[in-house]
C-alpha cells in the first residue's frame, strides 16, 4: 500500500490492511512516518516515504491548482524513495491512495498490477466535461499540466497523458456507500467497485463506553483537518449542553485548548480525538463536517446528521445527505446555538427520517465492506481481474 499522510485518507482503508495482514499476507505500507503508529498497529510493515504535504500544520491552499501542485510535488519526491525499496523487491500487487501518483508510476514501470483505494467519490461518465474541464481553465492550470506531463515522460510510467494518468484507473475500490456517489448510474462498474465503508472489526467498534445514565448520545466531530473551531464548539456546548437525558461527546482536535470553550456542563465530554466508529454505533445523532468518512460511518450507523461543511467536497456531501433525507445542513456562519438545536429537534421529530436511515444503513451494509474488498484483492493477487466473489471474513492466518 502506498498512501498519503492525511488521516481521512488513511483511516478508510486501514481495516482492509489489517485484515490482509491477519490473513498472512506480507503487507508493506509506504507513507510518511507521521502515520507510523496507525500503520504498525494494523500489522503492516512501515516503509518510510517522507512527504512534503502540509499535514503537520494543516496549511492547505484554497486554490485547487495550488493544492493539486502539492500532490504532484509529493509524487516527485516520493518516487525515488519507493524505487529504493521496491525496485529490488517489487510487490505482487500495489494498492494506492488517489493522491499517491508515485505508486501508479512505479507499478507501471515495473509492469505490476495495481488497485486504487478511493476514500471519496470517483469520476463518472461526463466528469471530464462537467468538472475537470472547468478546473483546467483555472489560473496556473496550464503550467501545472506541463510540469505533470514532463514528469510522466521521465518517471517510467507507461501512461504519459496527464488526463489518463490522473483520471479513472483500470481498477478501483470506492470505500464509500454508493448512495454518496454523485451520478452513481454513470460510474463504470467494470472499473470501480463500491464496497462501502471498510470497518466492522472489534478494533473499529471498541474503545468507548456509553455512560450508564445516558438515554441519548450526540457526537460532535469536525474530523481531522478542520478542528481549530473554538467558536463553533462554544455554540455546540450552548446548544446541546444540559439537554435532559443526553450525553454529548465533543471532539475538538489537537489545536483547540479546552479552556477556550468556557464553562462546560458535566454531560459534555470533551476530547481531542475520539474512536468515532465506536461512538456512532451507540449514538443517536451526529454533528459532522460531512467529510466522506464521517458521512459513510454515519450512514452505516443509521444516525441522523447535522452537516456543517468546512471545505473541499464537504459542501457537496452535505447537500447529498440532505437529499437522502437523513440530515440537515447548517453552514458555519449560521451555526448558532439556536440553529443547531433547531436542526436537531427537527431531525428527531421527522418520522420519515427513521425509515430512510434504516434503508440506507441496510444498503451500506450489503455493499460488502471488508469481505468483498479482501476478495477482490486476493483475486488480483491470484492473477484474476479483481471481480471475483468476496472472501469470507476471518481473523486467523
Amino acid at each position: 500500500m502506498v498512501g498519503v499522510p492525511i488521516v481521512s485518507h488513511v483511516l478508510p482503508g486501514l481495516a482492509l490492511i489489517r485484515e490482509l495482514a491477519a490473513r498472512g499476507h506480507r503487507v508493506t505500507y509506504a507513507i510518511d512516518p507521521l502515520m507510523a503508529d496507525r500503520i504498525e498497529s494494523a500489522g503492516a510493515e512501515l516503509v518510510h516515504c517522507t512527504s512534503t504535504l502540509p499535514v503537520a500544520d494543516n496549511d492547505w491552499p484554497a486554490d485547487p491548482v495550488a493544492a493539486a501542485s502539492l500532490f504532484l510535488d509529493d509524487a516527485v519526491r516520493a518516487l525515488p524513495q519507493l524505487r529504493a525499496v521496491y525496485d529490488d523487491d517489487p510487490a505482487d500487487l500495489y494498492l494506492y491512495d488517489i493522491g499517491a501518483y508515485a505508486a501508479r508510476a512505479l507499478a507501471e514501470a515495473q509492469g505490476r498490477p495495481l488497485l486504487q483505494l478511493s476514500p471519496t467519490f470517483v469520476g463518472w461518465d461526463g466528469y471530464e466535461e462537467e468538472v475537470a474541464s472547468q478546473l483546467r481553465k483555472s489560473p496556473g492550470a496550464d503550467a501545472y499540466r506541463e510540469r505533470f506531463a514532463r514528469w510522466l515522460e521521465e518517471c517510467g510510467a507507461t501512461t504519459t497523458d496527464v488526463d489518463a494518468f490522473s483520471g479513472p484507473p483500470a481498477r478501483a475500490l470506492a470505500l464509500i456507500p454508493r448512495a454518496m456517489q454523485p451520478h452513481a448510474d454513470r460510474v463504470d462498474t467494470g472499473r470501480v467497485t463500491f464496497v462501502g465503508p471498510c470497518s466492522g472489526t472489534r478494533a473499529d467498534t471498541d474503545g468507548w463506553t456509553r455512560p450508564a445514565a445516558a438515554e441519548h448520545v450526540l457526537l460532535v466531530s469536525l474530523g481531522s483537518a478542520y478542528t481549530r473551531r473554538p467558536a463553533f464548539y462554544r455554540q455546540c456546548v450552548a446548544a446541546f449542553g444540559d439537554m435532559p437525558g443526553w450525553h454529548v461527546v465533543l471532539q475538538i482536535g489537537a489545536y483547540t485548548d479546552p479552556g477556550e470553550l468556557g464553562p462546560v456542563p458535566p454531560d459534555v465530554e470533551v476530547r481531542p480525538w475520539v474512536p468515532q466508529r465506536a461512538i456512532l454505533e451507540q449514538a443517536d445523532a451526529f454533528v459532522t463536517h460531512a467529510g466522506m468518512g464521517g458521512c459513510g460511518e454515519g450512514l452505516l450507523a443509521g444516525v441522523p446528521m447535522i452537516a456543517v461543511p468546512q471545505g473541499a467536497e464537504q459542501f457537496m456531501n452535505a447537500d447529498r445527505l440532505v437529499e437522502l433525507g437523513v440530515a440537515r445542513r447548517v453552514d458555519t456562519a449560521d451555526a448558532t446555538a439556536e440553529t443547531l438545536r433547531a436542526a436537531l429537534d427537527d431531525l428527531l421529530a421527522d418520522p420519515e427520517r427513521v425509515q430512510r436511515s434504516a434503508q440506507l444503513q441496510s444498503a451500506a451494509r450489503t455493499e460488502g465492506g471488508i469481505p468483498r474488498a479482501v476478495g477482490i484483492v486476493e483475486d488480483m493477487l491470484a492473477g484474476g481481474s479483481g471481480r471475483g466473489t468476496p472472501a469470507p471474513l476471518t481473523h486467523g492466518r
